[in-house]
């Protein structure tokens, strides 16, 4: 009887760790079980964990999967309706695998799915009308596989779709009539290289979100081509080409101005941008009603060369020729004495401005450009701003604008200046996204000369610009994704946390020397010799190592161009709140909003920023890591700045220790150091512009100083 007992307890402990797995996490191991991995990328699904969130490529939120993303992995296998019971899954992504078989019904069963990416794999069969439930579904791309069958109709009850991407199936059939009445959140579709029929939706004219390229091209689609189309953004093309469209081509919005590439491959098209006239213009070329209009609507009578007999003229009289000629050469002084003017008087006006950085001419490649007569903008925007693509400011840059808008982001903080994302890409890849914001100023031209010198900038302690992204309601800005956050929550803490990290005297130190480092780098070697600008503890982001990287570099200028609000603006807004709104500010709070604490005196006074405004703010840093105290302190019931109540603590001669930051306590043996670095500080902040150091003594007085920054 003990040998069967001991069996079954055995047998039990050797199920345990099956059962202390979550729901969830059998689900995914189902997956798992379906699936061939030569590569082993699921190596880390097991039955021992608790729930499977630490597993490769999947993303929980409160111990709930939300995102399952297996990209790239050469994966085999099929896909099964155990998915569907994820109730909180949000993203599916399995591209560029050789997955096979039939999408399950089940998997819809995940009624909150945001998206699913399946391309590049070999799947087959009919999307199943479930597709229908998936109201919250905003990108569905199954392009490069073997689907076949209709298009659902169910389909177009995925109102809150933004991409749409089928390219390279099998589908075939026609689409919904009210696929472009329902899909009105369109931005991308891409229906390209099926066998689609029947005719184009007449209602396809509403998606007026969409942007890019509408590509409808290698599929049978037939009758002719609907004028609603034209009610399209202007911006949009629309590539039809390789069907058996037939009829004249509407002349109308988003269809006109199209060269023939648009249409070619339909031999029933016909009328411009084709050569091929439609038939009526063909008969009318011969008809009474494609003379010139008469009273009689009869040819014209009479063939000597003055006058007929009949009274009539055949040609103009000598002195109505004499007369048009002497009208055209007046004409052409008056059009030249007004050139004259124009350029002597407005060139040279905007010549002497652009000396004092505020004029409208421009100094392209050592050539002068006149505006007096100049395009409006909006037409200078669309005749550079056609493609809405990610443009790369790094040849190491290897995503694009799909990638980047697929991937999964976080709020790392908001500003006058836009929001700030963490964006982590399928690859692993992590990128802050900068947005701007929409709307604004279009002046393109001016951004990309900006936004691109600002990218060449290269030093291990200035944020690497990437790439950008401008569209008339959207700018992006894209730089490298700095680990530790700010210089201000380092020395603060992070508003709400409870614990907190300081951080000791010989980081401190490092971080002083790498960010006098970047500045020297602006002001010195930089192309054109910068200037920050905004220099201040929320813009000095650190490192794995606690290295310092200067942040938001031509910010202002580049908010203010795309239609946002310039840094500097806002702090000075900010300024001029009344007391009782700056109180009990958070650490970052405080960094953004009072931003004059970091501002020299004379930034109130002159609108064009010095080097020595970098130096003054600099210095403001220098005070705040050695003290620990905001850059605006509550003194009894009234306020001052932090370099009034250093020079105050001076003035009445208080000890070291009563200045230095309580967290540095156990660093008062290096109060030789301390000292140096606070004298460095007084120097910074003098308030005459003059008096202050060059951030090149700055740097070389703390070297002369002995400090290490080990």
């Amino acid at each position: 009887m003990l040998l069967p007992f001991l069996l079954f307890f055995l047998l039990c402990n050797s199920l345990a760790p099956v059962n202390s797995l979550n729901a969830e996490g059998l689900a995914l191991l189902s997956l798992k079980q379906s699936l061939q991995d030569p590569e082993a990328s699921l190596s880390n699904w097991n039955y021992s964990d608790d729930n499977p969130c630490s597993w490769n490529g999947i993303t929980c939120k409160d111990l709930r999967v939300v995102s399952v993303s297996v990209p790239k992995r050469k994966l085999y296998g099929f896909l099964p309706s155990a998915l569907g019971t994820l109730s909180q899954l949000r993203h599916v992504n399995f591209r560029n695998n050789k997955l096979s078989g039939r999408l399950p019904a089940e998997l819809f069963g995940a009624l909150g799915l945001q998206s699913l990416v399946l391309y590049g794999n070999s799947l087959s069969g009919s999307i199943p009308n479930e597709i229908g439930k998936l109201r919250y579904l905003q990108t569905l791309d199954l392009s490069q596989n073997l689907f076949n069958g209709p298009l659902p109709a169910a389909i177009t009850q995925c109102k809150r779709l933004r991409t749409l991407v089928l390219r390279q199936n099998n589908f075939t059939g026609s689409l919904s009539d009210k696929f472009g009445s329902n899909l009105l959140s369109l931005e991308k579709l891409d229906l390209s290289y099926n066998n689609f029929s029947g005719s184009i939706p007449s209602d396809m004219g509403n998606l007026s979100s969409l942007q890019g390229t509408v590509d409808l091209s290698h599929n049978h689609f037939n009758g002719s081509i609907p004028a609603s189309l034209g009610n399209l953004p202007e911006k949009v093309y629309i590539d039809l080409t390789y069907n058996n469209l037939s009829g004249p081509i509407p002349q109308n919005g988003a269809l006109m101005n199209r060269g023939p590439t648009a249409f070619i491959g339909n031999p029933g098209l016909c009328g411009p941008p084709l050569k091929d006239p439609c038939s009526s213009e063909v008969s009318g070329a011969s008809s009474p009603t494609s003379l010139p209009y008469l009273p009689d609507n009869s040819a014209p009578r009479g063939t000597d060369n003055g006058s007929g007999k009949d009274g009539r003229t055949n040609g103009l009289s000598k002195s109505a020729v004499i007369a048009i000629v002497v009208g055209d050469v007046i004409g052409i002084c008056v059009l030249g004495l007004l050139f004259s003017y124009c350029y002597s008087r407005i060139c040279a006006s905007n010549q002497e401005k652009d000396e004092n950085g505020y004029g409208f001419g421009k100094e392209r490649k050592g050539r002068k450009e006149c505006l007096c007569f100049r395009k409006d903008e909006s037409e200078t925007l669309s005749e550079n701003v056609e493609q809405h693509d990610l443009v790369p400011l790094d040849p190491q840059v290897a995503f694009d604008l799909d990638e980047l808008l697929k991937a999964s982001a976080f709020v790392l903080g908001k500003s006058g200046i836009g929001i700030v994302y963490k964006v982590v890409l399928e690859d692993g890849l992590t990128l802050a996204v900068r947005r701007l914001g929409e709307g604004g100023s279009q002046r393109f031209k001016e951004f990309q000369t900006e936004v691109e010198a600002i990218g060449k900038l290269r030093h291990p302690n200035i944020v690497t610009l990437r790439a950008y992204y401008w569209s008339v309601d959207e700018k992006l800005l894209i730089y490298d994704y700095i680990a530790n956050g700010s210089l201000a929550t380092a020395i603060h803490g992070k508003p709400g946390l409870v614990s907190f990290t300081p951080i000791s005297w010989s980081v401190r130190l490092r971080i002083m020397k790498g960010i006098a480092k970047g500045l020297v780098y602006l002001h010195e070697f930089s192309p054109k010799k910068y200037v920050h600008g905004d220099v201040k503890p929320s813009n000095i982001l650190l490192g794995h190592n606690m290295e310092p990287h200067i942040s938001d570099f031509g910010l202002g200028r580049l908010a203010n161009i795309a239609g946002g609000s310039p840094t500097l603006q806002s702090n000075r807004v900010a300024a001029e709140q009344p007391p009782e709104r700056q109180k009990n500010l958070s650490t970052e709070g405080a960094s953004n909003l009072l931003g004059n604490g970091y501002q020299a005196p004379e930034a109130l006074k002159v609108l064009k920023p010095s080097q020595k405004w970098d130096v003054y703010s600099y210095g403001v840093i220098l005070l705040e890591m050695i003290t620990g105290k905001l850059p605006i302190i509550q003194v009894g019931n009234s306020e001052m700045d932090l370099v009034q109540w250093i020079q105050l603590c001076i003035e009445e001669k208080k000890p070291l220790s009563d200045v230095l930051d309580p967290y540095l306590a156990e660093d008062a043996d290096r109060e030789e150091e301390i000292i140096a670095v606070l004298k460095i500080a007084i120097a910074c902040v003098h308030n005459s512009p003059e008096k202050r150091p060059t951030m090149r003594h700055v740097y070389d007085a703390l070297d002369r100083s002995s400090i290490s920054s080990d």
